[in-house]
């Protein structure tokens, strides 16, 4: 069985800018503790032959320490338009049972909260994202310049969506799906994006 994967990814977690997670290898956070969503819009995909195109789906995450001492607590935001084949898919590819970047996390995780699926709206371009999902989720982002004026981006992060990303302000993060709870509107905690290919 094959697949892959492309398209658009950007994340809030509720570390303050910038997120000690990556420079640490997930050593550090910021309050000891980490919530994060990291949202990914697929323009181009097939698992085992079954097209993915224009999909979208939300990793929703709890770790109740640092990252590296996993018992991480994941939930999965399904596309609505995705039929049931479709909702497997996104699910094996998430809890990398069939390989990919994600299958490198599945030894952290030690709960997975299921799959919801719901309407998601996924919009942006540039140095600006945002997604919704009514009643559980609303989150956005603007990227971040150096003094050059070129966006900031770190590069050989080992981050499973995407080993080059671009840093980001979080504008907004509200959760509230899977029993994770988070709500920060101050502008503070930190985000990130990139373009994100992926394959098993």
């Amino acid at each position: 069985m094959s697949w892959q994967i492309s398209g658009q990814y950007f994340e809030t977690c509720n570390c303050d800018y910038v997120c000690p997670c990556v420079p640490t290898q997930m050593k550090e956070t910021t309050h000891g503790f980490c919530i994060f969503a990291m949202a990914f819009r697929i323009d181009r995909g097939s698992y085992d032959g079954l097209a993915l195109d224009g999909l979208s789906f939300i990793v929703v995450g709890h770790t109740p320490e640092t990252m590296d001492k996993g018992n991480w607590r994941v939930g999965l935001i399904a596309d609505a338009r995705a039929g049931k084949e479709q909702q497997e898919a996104l699910a094996a590819i998430v809890s990398g049972q069939n390989g990919g970047p994600m299958a490198n996390l599945a030894p952290l995780v030690g709960q997975f909260l299921g799959v919801e699926a719901r309407p998601i709206t996924f919009q942006g371009n540039g140095k600006s994202w945002s997604v919704v999902v009514p009643d559980l989720l609303d989150e956005s982002i603007e990227g971040v310049s150096g003094m050059g004026g070129e966006p900031l981006c770190l590069d050989n992060t080992g981050h499973p969506a995407a080993d080059r990303f671009y840093l980001a302000n979080a504008k907004k993060s509200h959760v509230h799906a899977f029993g994770i709870d988070w709500d920060d509107v101050s502008g503070r905690n930190s985000g990130q994006f990139a373009p994100f290919n992926w394959s098993g």
